[in-house]
């Protein structure tokens, strides 16, 4: 039994600490997945009779605003208990910690399997796409194991002294942080998205070749007798004349993957589409930026950018989810007066800034060099110098 709960001890540790690591990477995407599922449940709630939906609609519009800071708590606690099973640090505590969390996201993988609302969880990241059915299947398997190691709790050793243990236990967890903190400010270290160095925007906007696309069935809808019948177009009866046509219908019956990687990427200045013009230019800074809320801190960094790119003639422009009178304004304020802003989709912001400012170097459209909300002034420097 001892070498059995070794070993479940072991898969359930290294699969909390993967899962906790991947969405580490990028605990800003986390965020924003968690964002998904508190809007969906605040609009059902909104239009349900529940006596008890003011206060949780409350609830969740709380944890959204501040769905960052639940998402570095979430992964922390990941790593941190994953790593404390396998080391067999304060066992009980850890697995009764473990059990809560492995009920949450067997909630969470759950909804989003049974709702169909969801394409992925975002329960491993977007290194890690994985579908609803796949992460609620390993939830419920992950909710055995852990219930199995509850009873069996008897045969977890610790695996170091006390000493040891603790020192691992805290390396663990300023590890996790000190890890989140630096994506946070300088882009993840794996970029799993589209918008990745070397990739072209043009390119990306565009459906891969060889890519399935998909498939529908053509139905024509007849009635008779007061009933209605689907038939193929094979299979029309002979005496077709007899039947009322009511409709046709195109029905699913493949999804293909016929989608480009990059949607919704369009720079508008009111009513002009300014896409094409951008990523033909030969060299050109874009600094995506969700809002401004932040902008103080970063400002100072982007006035001597500005300075350098027209010292060396390299235009710059502001892309924004945000209304472009509020960004304009506030750039104004700080003595950025001709800066373009231009308005972009607030997803493709999203997942191009995963710092709140993010700078891209393009070349005829290709992403030459990204750049996180602490790196601006490392790249004023780098063109200042080349």
């Amino acid at each position: 039994m001892r070498t059995t709960v070794t070993i479940v001890r072991t898969i359930v540790g290294v699969l909390f600490i993967i899962s906790g690591l991947v969405k580490a990477n990028d605990p800003l995407g986390l965020s924003y997945k968690m964002q998904e599922f508190f809007e969906i449940w605040n609009t059902d709630l909104a239009s349900s009779g529940s006596f008890i939906k003011s206060p949780l609609i409350a609830l969740f519009e709380f944890f959204h605003e501040h769905s960052l800071s639940l998402s570095v708590i979430m992964i922390t606690l990941e790593i941190v208990a994953g790593v404390a099973l396998l080391l067999g640090w304060m066992k009980r505590s850890v697995l009764n910690l473990l059990l809560v969390l492995i009920i949450f996201f067997t909630f969470l993988t759950a909804y989003a399997f049974f709702s169909g609302k969801f394409k992925n969880c975002g329960c491993f990241g977007d290194c890690l796409p994985i579908t609803p059915f796949t992460s609620f299947m390993k939830d419920v398997v992950l909710l055995v194991m852990i219930g199995f190691l509850l009873a069996f709790q008897r045969y977890i050793t610790p695996a170091f002294s006390r000493r040891a243990q603790n020192s691992l236990m805290v390396l663990s967890l300023v590890g996790s942080l000190g890890l989140q903190w630096y994506v946070l400010n300088y882009l993840p270290l794996v970029d799993c998205l589209p918008f990745k160095e070397e990739k072209n925007i043009s390119q990306q906007m565009k459906i891969p070749p060889g890519a399935t696309p998909d498939s529908f069935a053509i139905r024509f809808v007849y009635e008779k007798a007061g009933k209605q019948f689907e038939f193929s177009p094979e299979s029309l009866p002979a005496d077709l004349g007899t039947y009322k046509f009511v409709d046709r219908v195109d029905k699913l019956v493949r999804k293909g993957n016929a989608e480009a990687p990059i949607k919704g990427f369009a720079l508008n200045a009111g009513n002009m589409d300014s896409t094409e013009i951008v990523l033909s230019q030969p060299t050109v800074l874009l600094l995506f930026c969700e809002d401004l809320k932040r902008a103080s801190s970063w400002m100072n960094d982007l006035k001597d950018l500005d300075s350098v790119a027209r010292q060396k003639k390299l235009p710059l422009y502001i892309v924004t989810a945000a209304p472009i009178s509020e960004v304009t304004a506030t750039l104004n304020n700080n003595g950025l007066m001709n800066l373009q802003v231009f308005n972009c989709d607030n997803t493709v912001v999203r997942t191009a800034a995963r710092t709140n400012p993010t700078l891209y170097l393009l070349n005829n459209g290709t992403i030459k060099k990204k750049y996180g909300y602490l790196g601006i002034e490392d790249a004023a420097d780098e063109l200042k110098n080349n």
